[in-house]
Order: C-alpha cells, then sequence, then structure tokens
C-alpha cells in the first residue's frame, strides 16, 4: 500500500510540542508495522528539513535525517508536475494553498497514490483519503 507523507505528518511524528505528537506517532508506528510504502516528493521533503531546522535545531534534523527519511521513497518532481503545481497555485488563487501541497496533488496523481498520511485538510479538499480520517 502506498501512502503519501505529508510535512504536516512528518513534523508531529518529531515534534513533541505539535498537538497532534501523539496520534501521528501512533499512525507512523502502525504505517511501518503493515510495511506500508510511504511516500513523499523531494519539495515536501525540502519544506519538512527547513522546517525542522528553523523550529527545532540541527539537533533534531540530525535525528530526522537518520530515523526517518530511510523510511520514506523520496520521489522527484518531474518539470510536468511542477508546472502542474504551479497553474494551480496561480488558478486556485488562494493564499495558504501552497506550491508545496500543490506538487504533492500532481505527484500523488502521477503515481495514482490516493491516501495521505497528513494533518492539512488541502488533502481532503482535493479529494484524498486521509489518514487520519478528518
Amino acid at each position: 500500500m502506498n501512502i503519501y507523507i505529508d510535512t504536516s505528518a512528518l513534523i508531529a511524528i518529531l515534534a513533541e510540542d505539535d498537538k497532534y505528537h501523539r496520534l501521528a506517532k501512533e499512525i507512523w508506528i502502525e504505517l511501518l508495522e503493515q510495511k506500508a510504502s510511504l511516500v513523499c516528493n523531494n519539495y515536501t521533503l525540502l519544506e519538512t528539513f527547513s522546517l525542522i531546522q528553523n523550529r527545532y535545531g540541527i539537533h533534531i534534523l540530525s535525528k530526522f535525517q537518520n530515523l526517518a527519511v530511510p523510511a520514506l521513497h523520496i520521489r522527484w518532481l518531474t518539470v510536468e508536475e511542477h508546472n502542474i503545481a504551479v497553474e494551480n497555485v496561480l488558478h486556485t488563487n488562494r493564499r495558504h494553498l501552497s506550491l508545496v501541497d500543490c506538487s504533492s496533488f500532481a505527484s500523488m496523481r502521477r503515481l495514482g497514490i490516493h491516501k495521505a498520511f497528513t494533518f492539512d485538510k488541502h488533502f481532503a479538499e482535493q479529494g484524498f483519503e486521509c489518514l487520519p480520517d478528518f
């Protein structure tokens, strides 16, 4: 089973002060036990690195790199996916719908992934099934 993992879930897994930490950790462990294929694209990874480094520092970033990243299948965005994501950001004209989110949607559609581990409601708005269910 392929599951797309979003920045919001990755941060929640690591950050004990995140309001979703406990739930995120439970879902993460369950997915690992099920041997789910946890997929994200390089834009999501970049966003996650940046946020962890900025909010929590290099020590936590190192922990993320050594413990979480090896469990992920990183898919590199194609030029076409990037262009689709940019078009979506500009077309929807929504301030809080990011290029990274739109790149995730493009990657999920290209890869045929229908489920996302996320705490971002934009995924459900785009018609994807979400863990946890909103």
